[in-house]
């Protein structure tokens, strides 16, 4: 059984390119649903509608939960609806960068 907690582990190895940090770190993976049939959908945005790379962000994120063993299909929603905010990052990102 393929857990969101596989998920959130595979997407913490995709990198936001532009800042060197991970999406998951970086609060851009707002939801994470898993079928019985272990197709897996994320929805996620980026730090900015205009983000230049976000195509290769996105099939980053889709090769990476493809390596995890059991996926059958993956499906990744982009959304800026709520846009992200500095606030969405975790404790200790915020901390560093003084927020």
């Amino acid at each position: 059984m393929i857990t969101k907690d596989d998920v959130l582990k595979a997407l913490g190895n995709v990198i936001d390119f532009e800042l060197g940090l991970d999406v998951v770190s970086l609060g851009l993976v707002y939801d994470i649903d898993i079928d019985q049939q272990n197709n897996v959908t994320v929805t996620m945005t980026m730090t900015t509608p205009a983000c230049p790379l976000a195509g290769m962000i996105l099939q980053d994120a889709e090769d990476k939960i493809r390596e995890i063993e059991g996926v059958k299909d993956v499906k990744i929603n982009l959304t800026f609806d709520p846009p992200w905010t500095p606030d969405r990052m975790n404790e200790e990102l915020r901390k560093r960068f003084g927020i």
